[in-house]
């Protein structure tokens, strides 16, 4: 290969961050060929730092005892790569991005991913050829209270009922919060949502043409604490939006001077503004430890993970506080005795020693939920017991109403199976 090709090939994949890089090499490569890249690398970015991440093929204990002769450079050695990461930004290291130099088998496709989270969490970029990650922004606050997030590793987790519930608390001790949610179908400009947002007003607001079923408006009503609803449109695999207004629902929520401000993520994305403590809700094995995944679980002070998933020990490796929960459904107002009980969900059971006449799971599947709301009424169903998302109001309750039927919301309760999340949930806020 001609002097100054490798400069070339570095200058077709032009990286994201200019400035100081960290690399990432391996012992597959030939020692020469990867000394001819870093000196490239070197010569257009600046090269701070070089972690070897295992393989031996092309490498003998002789390289490694004096990677500077090999290299030209000294090599960080005896760490995993990813803790070799954490202690180079821990001392201080000037590098923008991370250049991933490194090949199969050493980082198999997973472990770069791993490693590109941790790189995103750490503020660095990661870059491979035909990839350029950046680091997802996060706009700073003029406000000194608690900033507190709920996110989730994927949509239908229970971040707005972890949210909701950890708000509830707050107003429990006495304390006045705000809950900022973004959704797909949150309003243009940050609206604010009244507690105790009435049935009424939420027809209304679905008979005006707009989404009666936004995370704000299930936080208002449940949670019973003023709620902001924004929008969000995109979601990038760090979980960070195209587009969204989080930042003037902030500004509004500043605006109203409460004790703590609890921030509600929308499927796998994440409030575009800095926290001061962070609850990740955990789905599947997919969402939480693929792709980019784990970056979620990085950003988190604590991990909730529902039921007895295999995977708890995975994701203690990555969150350092990890605690098993459910969700409890329960009626959010009295049923009455006697009463011929529908219960619409997202798909989750009925409520524990509730006899319904029709279960339906349908809620998010407007076509198959036709067909059960025309079950509901041929069994003469009083009582249509929904949860507040999806078509709860622009087709339940309308629907209800038709058949004259009552309508009681369906709250998830989240409670801890070895743990008192309550407890931990409010000493997070106090560490806030």
């Amino acid at each position: 290969m001609r002097e100054g090709h490798a400069s070339r090939l570095l200058r077709d994949n032009p990286p994201m961050q200019e400035g100081p890089v960290i690399a990432l090499v391996d012992g597959e490569h030939h020692p020469a060929a990867v000394r001819q890249a870093l000196d490239a690398l070197d010569a257009e970015r600046g090269v701070a730092a070089a972690i070897f991440c295992g393989g031996e093929e092309k490498v003998g204990t002789e390289v490694l005892a004096d990677p500077e002769a090999h290299y030209g450079r000294a090599l960080a050695l005896g760490l995993a790569p990813a803790a070799a990461l954490r202690r180079l930004v821990a001392d201080g290291t000037d590098a923008r991005a991370v250049v991933d130099l490194a090949d199969e088998p050493v980082l198999p496709a997973r472990a770069r991913l791993r490693l590109a989270a941790l790189a995103l969490h750490l503020g660095l970029a990661y870059e491979a050829p035909g990839m350029w990650l950046a680091s997802p922004r996060y706009e700073r606050l003029c406000y000194a209270g608690p900033k507190l997030a709920v996110i989730g590793t994927g949509k239908r987790t229970g971040k707005t009922a972890v949210a909701g519930h950890w708000a509830g608390l707050l107003r429990g001790a006495g304390l006045a919060p705000v809950i900022v949610s973004m959704g797909r179908g949150g309003p243009a400009e940050p609206t604010l949502a009244e507690p105790g947002t009435s049935l009424e007003r939420l027809l209304e607001i679905a008979a005006a043409g707009f989404h009666a079923a936004s995370d704000h408006l299930e936080a208002a009503v449940l949670a019973g604490v003023p709620a902001i609803g924004c929008r969000r449109v995109g979601g990038g695999l760090a979980g960070q939006p195209a587009l969204s207004n989080v930042a003037a629902g902030a500004a509004l929520a500043c605006s109203l001077e409460p004790a703590a401000i609890v921030f509600d993520g929308s499927g796998a994305c994440i409030p575009p503004v800095e926290v001061d403590r962070t609850v990740c809700v955990v789905g599947d094995r997919a969402g939480a430890l693929g792709e980019l995944g784990p970056y979620r679980l990085l950003r988190a002070d604590l991990a909730l993970v529902p039921g007895d998933r295999s995977f708890v020990a995975e994701v203690a490796e990555l969150a350092p506080r990890v605690v098993r929960f459910a969700l409890s459904p329960e009626p959010a107002a009295p049923v009455p005795a006697g009463s011929r009980v529908a219960v619409f969900s997202t798909g989750g059971p009925p409520p524990a020693g509730l006899a319904a006449i029709v279960a339906s799971v349908n809620l998010s599947r407007r076509g198959a939920l036709l067909s059960d709301l025309a079950r509901a009424r041929a069994e003469r169903c009083d009582v249509y017991l929904t949860e507040l998302k999806a078509a709860a109001i622009d087709t339940v309750a309308i629907h209800a109403r038709a058949a004259g039927a009552r309508v009681v919301f369906l709250r998830n309760r989240p409670v801890g199976l070895d743990s008192d999340l309550d407890s931990e949930l409010l000493r997070l806020y106090e560490q806030a």
